[in-house]
């Protein structure tokens, strides 16, 4: 039987996630302590997002949940505190944002924030959190026409990838005389073990506890697995691996690995790590 193993959540888009035991599964993406996956994004001076791509110093920014903020830490820094509750005026700053071909209004955190991510990254930016009046919507040709909508993520709430499919990945590395990857390099919300390796690619559901989740589009891939979690140091890319094998035409031959994935029913259930999954193929 299909078991979920991982439950991730990643509170700043690139930084590093908090692996749970348990999660709230919501439209807009997987929720702990009323904070959702990818609340807040690192920005440039024109309001564009930085992402390991260009700064796999980000890796090393982890955060922490406590009951009234977010705890982070940086290597030779002194830890930094945001507060969890939204600003209470309408007059919180804020910015123009983007990310990818969308600009939305998000709420400016303050200057001693923006020194501290521009010192842990090395470049001048800023820290900015999604704001509640601003909406992304993914791309309507994957949800079948749903207003799906979604934070900061690259495109869509949530990324689902079997054990199995690294699994796979990994032998072909250690056939190459290479090391294998650890789950984190790709960076997933969801994990299942007890399916085949890419069976998630051919998922028309998938059943846990209350919430019935959908995959929706399989997810191209960038340089970002090349980069060491612990580290944040850049090394051989697994795409030349993956390459021979897992391009694919639904994206344009794009290199894909894992899925991304919508909530069709079960907003607000919590999912916990091993609980059963059912899953229905589509053919």
């Amino acid at each position: 039987m299909p078991v979920l193993t991982e439950l991730n959540l990643y509170p700043i888009k690139s930084c590093a996630g908090i692996s749970l035991r348990k999660a709230t599964v919501t439209a807009i993406g997987l929720m702990s302590g009323g904070i959702h996956d990818r609340e807040w994004m690192v920005v440039d001076s024109d309001g564009n997002f930085l992402t390991q791509r260009e700064h796999p110093a980000m890796a090393r920014i982890t955060p922490h949940l406590k009951t009234d903020t977010l705890l982070l830490h940086a290597p030779d820094m002194a830890p930094l505190e945001i507060p969890l509750n939204l600003p209470d005026s309408d007059d919180a700053p804020t910015l123009n944002v983007k990310v990818w071909e969308d600009t939305l209004k998000a709420y400016d955190c303050d200057e001693t924030t923006a020194t501290w991510f521009s010192k842990a990254i090395g470049v001048r930016c800023r820290l900015v959190r999604f704001h509640p009046h601003a909406k992304r919507v993914a791309n309507s040709k994957w949800t079948g026409g749903s207003d799906v909508q979604t934070l900061f993520a690259d495109g869509f709430p949530m990324l689902i990838i079997s054990e199995a499919s690294l699994d796979d990945l990994n032998q072909k590395l250690i056939a190459q005389v290479r090391m294998p990857l650890p789950m984190n390099r790709f960076r997933p919300n969801l994990v299942i073990a007890g399916i085949d390796a890419f069976e998630e690619d051919y998922a028309a559901s998938i059943q846990i506890g209350d919430a019935r989740l959908q995959p929706v589009k399989p997810c191209p891939r960038c340089p970002i697995p090349s980069v060491d979690q612990t580290t944040g140091i850049a090394g051989p890319d697994p795409l030349d691996i993956l390459q021979h094998y897992r391009a694919n035409p639904k994206v344009d031959g794009a290199i894909t690995f894992g899925m991304n994935v919508i909530l069709l029913e079960g907003e607000d259930n919590v999912l916990e790590v091993g609980q059963e999954a059912a899953i229905e193929l589509a053919f």
